[in-house]
């Protein structure tokens, strides 16, 4: 059972078997993955330990995942988000490694391990948490980017914390020989940093536009960097997590990121859901019986208590309910990253086996559990939604316009970017009144500084819908694509009334099939749109070589003109 293919024939052909089951209980494949690799520890189909599939495959998984995060990220947003994500992140874990730390110590573990414990239990999974956004679609959206800025916070503080732990093998001190190491280290995450926005800026821009003409040199290229940068970070002491997702932050505005990611995505998946089936291999059955009730009570605590902390203080920086609710249910779970601290502690002889059963126990549970409570947190939102009001304080997330008018018979604009652009600039020329929601901070400032009534707010809120007053409005327009905010969108707005027209945006046909029975008036798909301009200016100049020759001259003098009236 040592070959390779042979240990991937069972992995993959359990995990399939297992993500029928799963899909068909409409429950997440990640579940299937988790199972799957519990199976293969429990039943020794082969020794996970000394296996080849699930050695270093995994981590490719985790490398993939996080570069293609990197290059969705747009830091200028995780920054405006910068107090809350700071504030709310390093109180969390902090209430909760001492919450753990005390817990532990109750059921008689020693001081050293209960510290292990306590910080194991107060880190969330940034894999599992990006794997459900990217399944949802909702990575781009208000909570998606406050819950990934947090889990990026964890994973430093968790690398800190570790330098910290480890520094001294006898007492938990903190003096000038255990401060250097911690020191030494934000120095060099700092470089690391500064170093993929250097590169990015002075020559990966080069590389990438004189191998752009080949699809597969581009994305060999791409591999290359990425896998370049992960081993720079490796030498520095930084994880292959962190080397991997600065390298896609390096190309993050890059012009090509878009179809290399496409190219990565399928790749992706498939070593994504070997990492789960890995994770679920380190439950030990031999201490359970002892830990079990800890693993409950971490367990609980994870799923529950954590996500009423970050309720409560993300509550207090005044994001509405809706916001604050699902940034905290997606936090509910305990890290992968516990895991390697618990590995490192067992390394030093500073933890025994136990340690690592409570937490790779309850770490699974609790993935498992909160899977499928993201899963549906919509519906659980409509049930708790009076229940996380309690937790809203002032409404600071929404901005309105100093001298706002009256919204009545007005147009009603949900995304302001690109198609979004065209759109303000034709009502305001008709001198149509209009209001538009982003939740873009800069796209909002950059509308407030031209005096554009905007509301900055989640279009999956209810109670941003309600400041729209979309009862009164001429029409409703969403160049948005995510399809679950859409529907929402039609629920609403046909709950308020029947006869006000909706336009809605879609990326494929099945999905605009679906919004037309809902409700909407109009679905627009930006590929058809773009098909039907071609056609048409084929069919007025096909043979007209003339025109063809003149338009990079005249459209370039458009696309400079566009640019200007948008940056005022």
């Amino acid at each position: 059972m040592n070959n390779i293919f042979i240990q991937l024939a069972i992995i993959l052909g359990l995990s399939s078997a297992l993500g029928y089951i799963t899909y068909k209980l409409k429950l997440p494949l990640l579940i299937a993955y988790l199972l799957g690799g519990l199976l293969i520890a429990v039943w020794g189909i082969f020794d996970v330990k000394t296996s080849q599939a699930l050695s270093f495959l995994p981590e490719i998984g985790l490398a993939f995942l996080l570069f293609l995060v990197g290059m969705e990220l747009d830091f200028r947003e995780i920054r405006s988000f910068g107090k809350p994500i700071l504030i709310s992140g390093m109180l969390q874990v902090f209430i909760t490694a001492i919450f753990g730390t005390f817990l532990a110590q109750s059921f008689h573990f020693s001081l050293i391990e209960s510290v292990y414990l306590g910080v194991g239990l107060s880190f969330s999974s940034t894999i599992v948490v990006v794997k459900l956004l990217f399944d949802k679609k909702d990575l781009s959206s208000l909570y998606g980017k406050l819950s990934l800025g947090i889990l990026l916070l964890e994973d430093l503080l968790a690398v800190v914390i570790l330098l910290g732990l480890t520094s001294t093998t006898s007492a938990l001190g903190v003096g000038i020989a255990q401060a250097l190491p911690i020191i030494f280290f934000m120095a060099k995450a700092l470089l690391l940093f500064t170093l993929a926005l250097v590169l990015n800026h002075y020559i990966l821009g080069t590389i990438f536009k004189a191998v752009s003409q080949s699809q597969e040199l581009l994305f060999l290229s791409a591999l290359a960097w990425c896998f370049i940068y992960i081993t720079l970070s490796i030498l520095l002491g930084f994880s292959v997590v962190i080397g991997a997702f600065l390298a896609g932050v390096a190309l993050a505005n890059s012009p090509y990121h878009l179809q290399i990611g496409g190219k990565l995505k399928p790749m992706r998946d498939f070593f994504v859901a070997l990492f789960f089936v890995y994770l679920g291999t380190k439950v030990n059955f031999t201490h359970i019986d002892s830990a079990y009730p800890l693993i409950i009570i971490f367990t609980l605590y994870a799923v529950f208590l954590k996500p009423l902390i970050f309720l409560l203080l993300l509550g207090s920086f005044g994001f509405r309910k809706h916001t604050i609710f699902h940034s905290a249910m997606t936090l509910s779970q305990i890290s992968e990253f516990s895991l390697i601290i618990i590995l490192v502690g067992m390394e030093q002889q500073m933890v025994g086996e136990s340690v690592l059963t409570v937490i790779a126990s309850s770490a699974l549970l609790s993935i498992a559990v909160s899977s499928i409570l993201i899963s549906r947190s919509r519906q659980i939102y409509q049930v708790l939604s009076d229940f996380v009001g309690f937790f809203e304080r002032g409404h600071k997330a929404i901005v309105l316009k100093d001298a706002q008018h009256e919204l009545k018979d007005h147009v009603v604009l949900i995304g302001s970017h690109q198609v979004g652009e065209f759109l303000i600039r034709f009502l305001q020329k008709e001198e149509i009144p209009f209001v538009v929601l982003d939740f873009n901070p800069f796209q909002v400032e950059k509308l407030l500084a031209e005096k554009i009534p905007v509301i900055f707010g989640d279009m999956g809120d209810p109670e941003v819908l309600d400041v729209l007053n979309l009862e009164e409005a001429r029409l409703v327009i969403s160049t948005v694509p995510d399809l679950e905010n859409n529907e929402l969108l039609i629920e609403d707005l046909r709950s308020r009334s029947s006869h006000i027209p909706l336009i809605v945006r879609s990326d494929s046909y099945q999905e605009a099939r679906l919004l037309y029975k809902l409700g909407a008036s109009l679905v627009f798909l930006p590929d058809v749109v773009s098909g039907e301009f071609l056609v048409e200016t084929l069919k007025n100049h096909i043979s007209d070589r003339g025109y063809f020759n003149k338009r990079p001259e005249v459209e370039l003098e458009k696309l400079s003109r566009k640019t200007l009236a948008w940056q005022g």
